[in-house]
């Protein structure tokens, strides 16, 4: 080992003075590596040479007279330390000035209300903006977003994700459970466990704990939402919906409900420009259909033929509405299309309850009288609902299908209706489940 300690302040104060003077920067060793250079400016640079990994290095250890003498040799016996125990200076330096720097990101956010760097909220956050809004809708993510501002990040959003294990997120999920709400629980730790590999993936944390807390949680309860599917019951339904004395825009929406096989949400945003009378069809952008992002965004708009029950309910409705954007506008502004709860409503003062009949059942209704009173091909029907299913090959089921198929079934379906409602002897076809 090189001997240390040749330096003296009155030796550094001499060589500062000398290399101002001469306009030329000297260099002063004191032994084990560590270099002073006086500069014409009159400070001086601290140095340290050292050997790692067979190379050599150089690393700076401040300026005198701000470093003294004293403190740049305990600097570079520190930093010899280090060499000995096979850890390289300078990285151990980048690693402090980066743990520096993340603490005082941290600090800062954490004064400005946000989640710091590495915890479950900032992670959770990246992959909702990155990768969930891309894939799902806005309204999809946007239910994510609230769950997990909800239910996850008052307890485990500012704990560093690599830390939080399965106990830890089970006891988080069962504050859910705890109130009755097991489905959203069971969502909450699917997202969560999309968060943690996205996680492992960036370098944020080593695994996945929510992939342990697969039989953690009840089941799921199964629930269907109620509808009418047996001939006599639909056509009292029917016949209460043609008695029904509430505001004409809402008596027709009830009476699409029962024709067109469209999702409430869908039925209730239907505009005017949608509608061709001549072909008789609705034509509903793919933007409005239950569909996957992408499929939204490139896929083929859904046909609704129009049964002539059909046309005769819109001539009429055109002449309240059909001067605005939509079939059915709000009662209260026609900015806006009518309120989700409107047929349901309806159906309520009607006297059917929740568990007699909802506005998503007039859907249940179609799917299964139609197969198994009027013996319509299945595959016609999931059609005309624009259920998603595969075809021979593989590929997805192409929305455009069974056209002919499916005009002739709205109708042969709208003339059904009507002879139920009129009370008249249905000739049932036998069940194709007996």
């Amino acid at each position: 080992m090189a001997a240390t300690g040749k330096l003296t302040d009155k030796a550094i104060q001499a060589a500062l003075k000398s290399a101002a003077t001469a306009g030329k920067a000297r260099a002063l060793g004191d032994g084990g590596g560590l270099m002073l250079e006086a500069q014409p400016s009159g400070s001086g640079w601290w140095r340290l040479r050292y050997s790692f990994g067979g190379r050599e290095n150089r690393l700076s250890l401040g300026t005198y007279p701000e470093v003294s003498l004293k403190d740049a040799r305990q600097r570079r016996d520190e930093a010899r330390k280090l060499v000995a125990a096979g850890t390289d200076p300078s990285d151990a330096r980048k690693a402090d000035k980066a743990a520096a720097t993340a603490s005082a990101e941290a600090k800062r956010l954490a004064a400005a209300g946000k989640p710091g760097p590495g915890t479950f909220e900032c992670v959770a956050r990246e992959w909702l903006e990155t990768v969930h809004q891309v894939k799902v809708s806005e309204g999809h993510s946007d239910r994510t977003r609230i769950r997990f501002e909800q239910d996850v990040f008052p307890w485990l959003g500012a704990r560093p994700i690599a830390s939080i294990d399965a106990p830890e997120l089970l006891t988080c999920l069962r504050r859910v459970t705890a109130r009755g709400a097991i489905e959203t629980a069971h969502r909450i730790k699917d997202a969560c466990s999309q968060v943690f590999r996205f996680g492992v993936a960036s370098g944020y944390c080593e695994r996945n704990p929510a992939a342990d807390l697969r039989d953690a949680l009840p089941p799921v309860p199964t629930r269907h939402l109620a509808a009418i599917v047996e001939p006599k019951r639909a056509a009292e339904l029917l016949r209460a919906m043609m008695d029904y004395k509430g505001h004409p825009v809402t008596r027709a929406a009830l009476a699409l409900s029962a024709l067109v096989f469209l999702r409430p949400g869908e039925l209730r945003q239907l505009e005017w420009a949608w509608v061709d009378q001549e072909q008789a069809v609705i034509v509903v952008p793919s933007t409005l259909m239950k569909r996957r992002k992408a499929e939204k965004v490139n896929g083929a708009p859904h046909i609704v033929p129009l049964a002539r029950q059909a046309q005769a309910i819109l001539r009429e409705l055109h002449a309240l509405t059909g001067h605005g954007r939509y079939l059915f506008p709000s009662l209260l502004t026609g900015e806006r299309p009518m309120s989700d709860n409107t047929v349901r409503v309806s159906l309520r003062r009607m006297g059917y309850t929740n568990d007699d009949m909802t506005a998503h059942g007039f859907r249940a209704m179609a799917r299964t009288m139609a197969a198994e009173r009027l013996g319509v091909a299945p595959e016609v029907i999931e059609a005309q609902l624009a259920h998603e299913v595969a075809d021979s090959l593989g590929r997805a089921y192409n929305r455009t299908q069974y056209l002919e198929q499916r005009r002739e079934l709205m109708q042969k379906w709208a003339d059904y209706l009507d002879r139920l409602r009129a009370g008249a002897q249905v000739i049932e076809m036998p069940s194709k489940r007996a």
